[in-house]
């Protein structure tokens, strides 16, 4: 059975050190490199029957967001949080499994692609899921295509705006959520439309903006036939950490874990903390899979 509330013990990066997280998705001053500048061809030769999945298989048949909105209208949430009943967190791993996931946020300064990061999960061989906002997909639908087209990676939905999932317009981080059941829908269904379009398929998992939900947004993500994806290690506190933090951050992995870092700063610590980190894990006997 999946572990869909995760302990405690096991959560990395929240309490204090949590405000972070959404300075991922904030405006980068620095300098950028942009998503389409660079491709690589390898990854096409993964054989893609060869990665393992965890046991994440089954979701919900989708409904029309319409009529998911309708059905929670008036609908008062009783919690709120990156954890919470409904929102995958770890899952029930086969041996030493885990999922590494990296969120490409899309918008203003969040529009790049980090290349090096890239590059190592494609020169390693490490399967991951990729979370891209429909206004990354927008801005670089040449790039994410190349994506959607390589085994390594499974692409899942971040969302049209990158905004907490509410019914009620609840903010993290100083960013107000989506306002009513039908602006939730909206937030999860014009990006998993796109994905579809790109896939030729429905994506399979949904991670709000912020990671943040209330309880009637999850049911609604539910039973609009994706699986609301939240995670048990921050791995780069919203693309702020050093190199050495995202390192250590990844020590704590355990059987089961979901990894959450991101894939748009290309000047962030990400790619060479994960590049310390990851062959670390798979020589320390851990093997990569999808969700």
């Amino acid at each position: 059975m999946l572990d869909r509330n995760v302990s405690r013990r096991r959560l990395i990066g929240f309490g204090a050190a949590a405000a972070a997280f959404v300075a991922g998705c904030s405006t980068d001053k620095g300098k950028t490199t942009t998503a389409q500048s660079r491709s690589t061809t390898a990854a096409n030769a993964v054989d893609v029957q060869a990665i393992p999945r965890s046991p994440l298989q089954q979701v919900p048949a989708a409904n029309s967001p319409g009529a998911v909105a309708a059905r929670h209208a008036g609908a008062q949430p009783t919690r709120w949080g990156m954890e919470m009943d409904g929102i995958t967190s770890t899952f029930a791993a086969t041996g030493k499994q885990m999922a590494v996931t990296f969120d490409a946020c899309g918008g203003p300064g969040n529009n790049d692609i980090d290349e090096t990061l890239l590059n190592l999960l494609i020169s390693q061989q490490i399967p991951a899921t990729l979370f891209l906002n429909k206004r990354w997909i927008d801005a670089n639908p040449g790039r994410a295509a190349q994506l959607a087209a390589n085994p390594l990676f499974e692409l899942a939905n971040h969302g049209v705006a990158h905004k907490p999932l509410s019914v009620t317009g609840r903010a993290a981080y100083e960013i107000p959520g989506t306002g009513s059941p039908q602006e939730a829908a909206d937030e999860v269904w014009a990006n998993h439309e796109r994905l579809t379009t790109l896939l030729g398929k429905p994506p399979r998992f949904f991670r709000a903006g912020t990671a943040h939900y209330d309880d009637v947004a999850v049911a609604i993500v539910n039973e609009l036939g994706e699986r609301p994806v939240g995670f048990s290690i921050n791995a780069d506190y919203g693309a702020t950490a050093s190199a050495a933090k995202v390192q250590n951050a990844m020590k704590a992995a355990a059987p089961g874990a979901i990894s959450l870092a991101h894939m748009h700063r290309p000047n962030s610590g990400t790619a060479a903390g994960m590049t310390a980190a990851l062959p670390a894990l798979r020589s320390a006997g851990f093997t990569f899979v999808h969700l």
